[in-house]
Parts: C-alpha cells; structure tokens; sequence
C-alpha cells in the first residue's frame, strides 16, 4: 500500500517540493505506527511477566512446570523420581535386621534412603513452605532443611520429624535459648549432652545449626526407639517423662508433621491457621538433670505452673 501511495505521488503532477513533503509525511506516519506496535507489543510482555511471577510467588510450584516447558531444561535425573512421602514406620528398623546379609542391606540402602528423604522438588516445597510459615529468609531455610534432610539419611530417621520437633522447639531459630538451659534449633540440654558435642567442636557448638540437629536427631531417635512409638518418644524428649501428659506437645509436633506431610505430596497447605505461630522456645513441664531420660534423670519442678502455661 506504501508503494502504491509514492508511485501515485510520483506520478502525479505535484511539484518536486510537495512530492517531497508528501514522501517525508509517508516515512513519518510509517514510523510513527512501527514505534506505536513496538510499544504496544512492550507494555503487553511486561504485563504478562507480572502476570507470571505474581503465579509464581502465590504457587511456587508452577515454576518447576514452565521449566520443564523451557527447550533448555535438563533432564531429571533417576533420583528426582516421584517418591511418597516417608512413612513414621520407617523411623524404627526391624528387629531382625541386623541379622540379615550384609548384600541385602546394601543392595536396599539406596532404595531406602530415596524413600526417606524423597526427592529434590519435595525437599523445595518444604522448604518454601517453612520459610513462609516462620517468616525465615529462603536460603537460610534452605540451609537448615538441607542440614535436616542429610541427617535424616545418615541416621535414618524421617526428617520431616526433625523439621516438626524443629519448628515447635524454636522455630527455626538456631539461637534460641530456653530458660532452663534448651539451646539452639532442637532446644538440646548441651550442659547434659556435653559427650555428643565433644566430635563437633565441644560445647560452644550447641548453637552451630548442624551440629544441633545431629545431636537433637539423635537424641530423638533414641527416644523414639526406647519408648517404643513416635508418640511417648516425644513426651521423653520435651522432658514429660515423668508426668502423666505433655501438656499437648506431642500433638503440636505431630499437627505440624502431617502438614510437612501433605506440603512434601505436593498439596497446597496454608501456611497461617487459627493458632498463630510462636518463635518462642517451647515450654518444658519440668527442669531434669538429664534431659528426657527416665531412666537417669532426677526432676526438679520449678513451678506447677510451668505445667499449667505449656
């Protein structure tokens, strides 16, 4: 249509100077409208990459789906397979375990360890859902459920389990400090536990994130596995042996567990709920020489109501 319009122009019995004007007036409304389109095409991206992220940021897990759109993204790897999420059934092996052939335990210890810790796109919705909840930074969280995550698997226990007793303990901050001495991420008496500490550095390293997890999972574990259930484990732990309840932190830990649960399934969990979160340490019913040990520990009750404000 241009091209006709200056043939037209050149044709026509205008002057030099008015076909020129004409000609000039063409090249301006020409470029005028390709600046106009270029504008317009600009303002529609930005609009749908807000678009976009605003998703993003309300359902992270959309992010992972327009990375497998990209033509650039990599493979999965065997590993990122989809896993259930770990079952509490896993957190206390067999008895007769130990007797069986040291092929078969190595032959299933790969496959047992994918089923604990699952994959790496679960461990990134915990992740993200912690951080959230407890209003920590994204990589610090990282940091810790990654922390948590490896000690699982060194362990075998299930680290959605230390993630729980982690976020009732202090949640997730690794400074916390009780009153009657819990320190760090899982509240570890390190005054009582100084032994566990003595391969990490000493007791100064109670505050260190990793190695208070270690040592709080191992201490769980060995809670759990003594008291015979995940639950009465728990009661050992917070220091309620010799009572006859927890004062509701069992089930605290646990509410928060089966969230951990439904969040590492892929399913969209709130992260605020009736209840606010605390960041406080959690309260303990009593003061124990040894902590949560029924079998050593000599209680000594500050208070009844202690019990009471739990």
């Amino acid at each position: 249509m241009i091209q006709r319009f200056i043939l037209a122009v050149q044709q026509s019995g205008l002057s030099a100077e008015q076909k020129r004007a004409a000609l000039n007036a063409v090249a301006r409304d020409t470029t005028s409208g390709f600046i106009t389109i270029l504008r317009h095409l600009l303002v529609m991206t930005g609009v749908t990459a807000i678009v976009l992220l605003t998703l993003m940021f309300i359902k992270p897990e959309l992010a992972d789906k327009f990375k497998n759109l990209s033509p650039f993204a990599e493979p999965e790897q065997l590993a990122e397979a989809e896993v259930p999420p770990p079952s509490l059934a896993m957190l206390m092996q067999a008895p007769n375990q130990a007797a069986q052939p040291a092929t078969i335990r190595t032959a299933s210890t790969s496959e047992d360890d994918l089923k604990l810790v699952g994959t790496q796109r679960q461990q990134q919705w915990v992740t993200n859902w912690l951080s959230k909840r407890y209003r920590v930074a994204t990589d610090a969280t990282n940091m810790l459920v990654s922390a948590a995550y490896l000690t699982a698997k060194d362990i075998k226990l299930d680290p959605l389990l230390i993630l729980s007793v982690m976020a009732i303990e202090s949640g997730l901050n690794p400074f916390a400090e009780s009153p009657v001495g819990a320190q760090g991420l899982m509240q570890v008496m390190s005054k009582v536990h100084q032994e566990k500490f003595e391969d990490m550095g000493g007791i100064k390293a109670a505050l260190n994130p990793v190695a208070n997890i270690k040592v709080g999972a191992l201490i769980l574990k060995d809670y759990v596995s003594r008291a015979g259930s995940v639950e009465a484990g728990l009661k050992l732990y917070v220091g309620a042996g010799a009572f006859d309840n927890d004062a509701g932190y069992g089930t605290r830990v646990m509410t928060e567990y089966k969230r951990l649960k439904d969040v590492s399934a892929g399913k969209n969990v709130p992260t605020v709920f009736a209840n606010p979160v605390t960041t406080a340490p959690a309260a303990h019913p009593a003061v124990p020489v040894i902590r949560n040990d029924p079998n050593e520990a000599k209680l000594k009750t500050e208070s009844k109501d202690q019990v009471a404000a739990l």
